[in-house]
């Protein structure tokens, strides 16, 4: 009997340019971390980013890092970050001793809730904290040095009431939007949002460089101020002359070509996963799935299709699960909070434990750009036989 064919999540495909663009990197010996291929990239990125400085790096995780360097952050600063994210939203605060403060989620959008965002300003002021594991956490009275808001599967967080509560109190932004390329909240690009904005290309986003990502600011020495870091912070002298400390984070040249021929794609990729949507919104009618849908003014990528299954007597994602993995289908639980990861418990949260009910009730749905009719009506009729 023939294995069925796997159904992945979100897997990379090629857009039709991109051994062009390769080939003339190839044919012009640019095979280094500069090159024409990087710098048309960085332009071509910088639509999608509200016309932005770029720098194109080797992740999204670099992005993040390098912002927190540019803002000054250090040893026992605060930065308050979503939960209910992908760790590498929270790792660079622990690159540089920082101190991650986790903030739950709404029900809106399900990314981080601005009412408690302000709790956690004042906490931090306060120095008074209950961590992640519920037990009593005392540490510095003072400002948070940046907030770190996700925009979670591609769906925009309320940036107006987050940047109006940064704002009043004078916190920077990094804004991860390492998920929600080509996202917008009236118009304006999600990654514009914030002092710093954050883009991945890693191989299972809605458009790929084989691993990669950048670093957008409205402030171009900003971002020339990335690009050296990203370049082992090297000194321009004859000789190799470093006054600070340097990463080896910038994009190569080659990845930069084939993100030139992705971005070509990326509307078309991005109504192919809206289509998904709702092709399983209207499979799913009448059953007891929930969707998120859009705020007015929102307008998600809709990177994956997220789902969340009624609670009572038990939630049915994990049965879902178990049954489109029998059928070599690929779907994912919803990213488990960061406040209940066992490398974070320990530290600060503030929370109304949304994010924990999300985990426990919620699945990602296969969502490729590349996924067949028919592969969608696999996976809604074996979604449909569970819960029915």
């Amino acid at each position: 009997m023939n294995k069925p064919e796997k159904i992945w999540l979100s897997s990379p495909h090629m857009g039709g340019s991109e051994t062009t663009y390769v080939q003339e990197a190839f044919n012009l010996n640019w095979i280094a971390p500069t090159g024409p291929q990087l710098a048309k990239f960085e332009e071509n990125l910088s639509t999608y980013a509200n016309n932005q400085s770029v720098a194109a790096l080797s992740s999204g995780t670099a992005g993040i890092h390098l912002g927190l360097k540019l803002l000054g952050v250090q040893a026992d600063d605060y930065v308050i970050c979503q939960s209910f994210t992908f760790s590498a939203s929270a790792n660079p605060i622990r690159y540089e001793g920082a101190i991650p403060v986790f903030v739950d989620s709404e029900d809106k959008t399900w990314n981080m809730c601005p009412v408690l965002l302000e709790e956690a300003i004042e906490r931090c002021l306060s120095g008074e904290f209950l961590t992640g594991d519920g037990k009593r956490w005392t540490g510095p009275k003072k400002l948070p040095k940046a907030i770190i808001p996700v925009h979670l599967y591609g769906m925009p967080a309320q940036m107006e009431a987050i940047q109006k509560i940064a704002n009043n109190y004078g916190i920077p932004i990094v804004e991860d939007a390492a998920e929600a390329l080509g996202s917008t909240i009236a118009g304006q690009c999600c990654g514009s949002f914030g002092e710093i904005g954050v883009f991945s290309f890693n191989g299972n986003k809605i458009i790929t460089t084989s691993g990669g990502g950048a670093l957008t600011s409205k402030n171009p020495s900003m971002v020339d101020e990335a690009k050296f870091l990203a370049t082992q912070a090297r000194e321009n002298t004859p000789h190799y002359e470093h006054k600070v400390i340097g990463y080896n984070y910038r994009l190569s040249n080659v990845s930069a070509a084939i993100g030139i021929g992705q971005l070509e794609v990326l509307p078309q990729r991005i109504e192919k996963r809206r289509a998904n949507f709702e092709f399983y919104k209207e499979a799913f009618a009448g059953l007891e799935i929930q969707f998120l849908d859009e705020p007015m003014g929102y307008f998600s990528n809709r990177w994956l299709t997220t789902v969340l299954f009624d609670d009572a007597p038990q939630p049915l994602n994990t049965a879902v699960r178990l049954a489109l993995d029998a059928h070599a289908i690929e779907s994912r639980p919803l990213w488990k909070p960061m406040h209940l990861q066992p490398v974070f418990q320990s530290f600060p949260y503030v929370g109304n434990s949304f994010s924990e009910k999300l985990f426990k009730q919620g699945l990602c749905l296969p969502s490729g750009s590349n996924l067949t009719l028919d592969q969608l009506d696999r996976v809604a009729s074996l979604v449909c036989s569970v819960c029915k």
